[in-house]
């Protein structure tokens, strides 16, 4: 894909409007359902008992939906509602990190990880929009999980340091895909758990086919589904400046918002993030400021240190001049190694050295613990690599 053309998919992602009879039965809202039953000559209240089986309890294949009647049940099977994902395979990282490997129509293959949360990875994480400062949560007697999703099979946006971007994009998953991940994973959690936020940072850019990753927040977020707070979701975009002021605009800023800086100037980051030669550092900084942040809510900064790349104290001192004004914390994460890259992470002297730049210059910075990188499920390192080429092979001829 030309560099035009990439550029052209990620401003927009906007794609024809649906009926809801076009729309999937996971990815349906309410008021969708009720459409939809009409034609079928069911009752309005059905279309609520539907949305929380689906949303609320989980429940993704109609025949095990017993408290609606068998006919309607049989006529959802009959009109192509099926389980929209199953899971292929489970890595449990010696962490307590568990990533499922997720099968998809079409044979696409996506991982989410579901990730304890320790208080130290609670201070870096970017699903902590709220400030860190002022704010105490009650005592909670469960383990808290963050949960990252992936919106795309593959990525197009050719990140150097990430496994995806460097096997390309297969395809984006629809709103159904997405909710699904969430839906299965919760499976997945201990007795002693509970699923406290939803991070949209796995394989994919979730900006780059923005409708979807918009419904699926709105699916996630209903009161008569999941009702997850938007406080506790958080997308991370490279910086699709669009993307980024569509997402404040339709959430007014509540759902949380990372960016995968990388680099404090448009060369470095132009080497390593090729989206910055279309949305340059200006026009991000610009969109950051115009977010529209609740009080006490900050911007995450994400930024890879890669060794000899972009990590010198001159790097640190022209990043904290950069994020001068914003309402920003800075995570810090060492590269974690990929076999697509001969790039490798910055040694810790260095990294702590870039910490203390930052600090000085008064930002908030974490250093992201790494997490599951036993079982390829850190930052960066989301790839399903043999799949990956198998369906561009196929998609390309």
């Amino acid at each position: 894909m030309s560099a035009t053309e990439l550029a052209a998919r990620a401003a927009g992602g906007v794609t024809g409007a649906k009926t809801p009879a076009e729309i999937h039965p996971v990815a349906r809202l309410p008021g969708e359902w009720q459409q939809v039953l009409a034609t079928l000559g069911e009752r309005g209240y059905r279309a609520g008992q539907l949305f929380r089986a689906i949303h609320a309890r989980g429940v993704l294949d109609p025949r095990e939906m017993t408290d609606l009647p068998a006919p309607l049940r049989a006529r959802l099977v009959e009109a192509g509602f099926t389980p929209s994902a199953s899971v292929r395979d489970v890595h449990r990282a010696a962490d307590g990190t568990r990533k499922l490997v997720l099968e998809l129509a079409g044979a696409a293959r996506v991982e989410c990880v579901l990730i304890p949360m320790t208080k130290a990875d609670t201070d870096a994480d970017a699903s902590a929009a709220v400030d860190d400062e002022g704010e105490e949560e009650a005592d909670e007697p469960k383990q808290r999980v963050t949960l990252c999703v992936s919106t795309q099979f593959g990525c197009a946006m050719g990140c150097v340091f990430c496994a995806s971007g460097q096997l390309g994009l297969v395809r984006g998953l629809g709103a159904h895909e997405i909710v699904s991940q969430v839906l299965i994973a919760r499976r997945y959690l201990e007795p002693n758990e509970y699923l406290r936020n939803l991070v949209f940072m796995g394989m994919g850019e979730p900006l780059h086919h923005y409708e979807e990753t918009a419904r699926a927040i709105r699916l996630i977020t209903h009161a008569d589904g999941l009702n997850m707070g938007p406080r506790r979701i958080t997308v991370s975009t490279v910086g699709l400046t669009p993307g980024i002021r569509r997402l404040g605009e339709d959430f007014d800023g509540k759902v949380g918002l990372a960016v995968s800086l990388h680099a404090p100037d448009d060369a470095t980051r132009a080497r390593i993030v090729p989206m910055n030669r279309r949305y340059p550092l200006g026009e991000l900084f610009e969109a950051l400021r115009r977010y529209p942040l609740p009080k006490r809510r900050r911007i995450t900064i994400e930024y890879t240190l890669i060794d000899g790349v972009n990590d010198s104290a001159a790097h640190a001192r022209t990043l904290a001049r950069a994020l001068a004004g914003l309402r920003v914390k800075v995570n810090l994460i060492p590269m974690n190694s990929i076999a697509a890259s001969s790039l490798g992470a910055s040694p810790d002297a260095r990294v702590e050295a870039f910490r203390a730049e930052l600090t000085r210059a008064r930002l908030s910075c974490f250093l992201r613990t790494r997490r599951g990188d036993d079982v390829s499920a850190a930052c960066g390192q989301l790839a399903l690599s043999s799949e990956l080429v198998r369906a561009r092979r196929t998609r390309e001829g």
